[in-house]
């Protein structure tokens, strides 16, 4: 599974690289994520989904299906949303009556069973999680983090957004807020959108090792990728045309994508936990 310390730190490109790059090592491979918020959806037959999982099923080369996004909300403004379960809509909520009312019980059931008809059919499932597992005001209603992490028993990648400053703190900060049972699931991190000499951070990467007892896996450099943004603060997201056209170009910026991860991460040691 892969958290991040932040929104935006990069756990939809990681995902999408080791979607393609654990498939070309022979592994029948589906991301998943419980819970997204994004008014970019892909439309299947009878169904939708984020499109953020539709283009890592298409890096792992399988079936674009409602179980890879079991919860889908797309907002409506004044904190209402239109909630998509397992792919149809279910009813436009409130904030506070999807927290308090549907995420406990419907919504993990709901994610569990869309995990669970994955996992019969795949060897791997990389599994996205969303925003920060350390949002401590919300996690009794988690359905999307350390809680599905402990109920799937997946070990825990952190990545971290450099370019943003403060990732050594917002990574000890992070794993400080986690219950201890959470902080154990975790096994090492990924420092994502590096400029710069990489020399300069490895004392950085020692001290952290020293203080959390985990690893480093790697450093992705900051790189430029033709691959649809979901939308965010952060990214200028648009719209996509499901043509052969452009599947073709995605298909192409995934396989640079995943080759540029491959060479900066220890695959080896990540492959260990699988």
């Amino acid at each position: 599974m892969i958290q991040g310390t932040a929104s935006s730190a990069g756990k939809t490109t990681l995902v999408t690289a080791l979607c393609r790059i654990f498939k070309q090592k022979g592994f029948s491979v589906s991301p998943f994520k419980a819970q997204n918020m994004s008014n970019y959806a892909y439309k299947g037959k009878g169904f939708e989904i984020s499109r953020a999982q539709a283009i890592q099923a298409l890096a792992a080369r399988t079936e674009i299906s409602a179980d890879l996004n079991p919860i889908l909300l797309k907002p409506l403004g004044n904190y209402r949303s239109s909630v998509f379960v397992r792919g149809k809509l279910y009813k436009k909520m409130h904030a506070d009556d999807y927290y308090k009312k549907f995420v406990r019980k419907d919504g993990m059931n709901a994610v569990l069973k869309s995990f669970r008809t994955l996992e019969k059919n795949h060897d791997l499932i990389i599994i996205e999680g969303a925003g920060s597992p350390a949002e401590i005001n919300l996690n009794q209603y988690d359905i999307a983090n350390m809680k599905l992490a402990e109920k799937t028993k997946s070990p825990v990648i952190l990545i971290t957004d450099i370019e943003r400053g403060g990732s050594f703190a917002s990574i000890v900060g992070t794993l400080d807020l986690l219950e201890r049972k959470h902080q154990k699931i975790i096994k090492g991190f990924v420092f994502n959108k590096f400029r710069g000499d990489l020399d300069i951070l490895k004392p950085g990467y020692r001290k952290l090792k020293q203080k959390t007892g985990k690893p480093v896996f790697g450093t992705i450099p900051m790189s430029d990728f033709l691959i649809p943004e979901e939308d965010s603060i952060s990214s200028g997201s648009k719209k996509l045309s499901w043509n052969k056209q452009n599947l073709k170009k995605i298909d192409a910026e995934i396989n640079k994508l995943s080759r540029l991860v491959k060479s900066n991460l220890n695959i080896k040691e990540i492959e260990k936990f699988l």
